[in-house]
């Protein structure tokens, strides 16, 4: 049988690993242990369109946080839509028990224009679940 089910494709979060056993089990609603595995399964939800997830993973205390659930989905899918998800590098995690952060570049094109950024992310775990909390842009390395 040479058919590839439709979750045998490489994870959005380019973690080298099919997304069945990467990011799946996450956005079916199985809790990431660690903020790394939050962040990752993020950039795949953002990827996949899922914007229910990214909602759902989002601290109240977000700037990007809408009461208006609805309206949000619409700006997340837009911007889903809008933009290819090319590349994600982890450039640093330091783990913690309540509070993580992850570093990271994302490789996006909109517009067929480079949108690359590299953040800084803060993760809060709130009642057992990591959310993301806020993220500090920071200026990408020259090369």
């Amino acid at each position: 049988m040479n058919n590839k089910k439709e979750v045998d494709f490489r994870c959005p979060c380019h973690s080298g690993a099919t997304y069945r056993e990467c990011c799946k089990r996450y956005h079916d609603g199985v809790l990431p242990e660690t903020a790394l595995q939050l962040m990752r399964s993020r950039f795949s939800a953002y990827a996949m369109k899922l914007p229910e997830y990214i909602i759902d993973t989002t601290h109240p205390e977000n700037p990007a946080y809408r009461n208006d659930r609805a309206k949000w989905k619409k700006e997340i899918e837009s911007f889903s839509e809008s933009t290819v998800f090319e590349g994600l590098e982890i450039l640093d995690f330091v783990p913690g028990e309540i509070k993580a952060i992850v570093t990271f570049t994302a490789v996006l094109h909109q517009e067929d224009r480079d949108a690359t950024f590299t953040e800084k992310s803060f993760f809060e775990k709130v009642d057992g679940r990591w959310l993301y909390h806020t993220g500090v842009m920071e200026p990408l390395k020259e090369n």
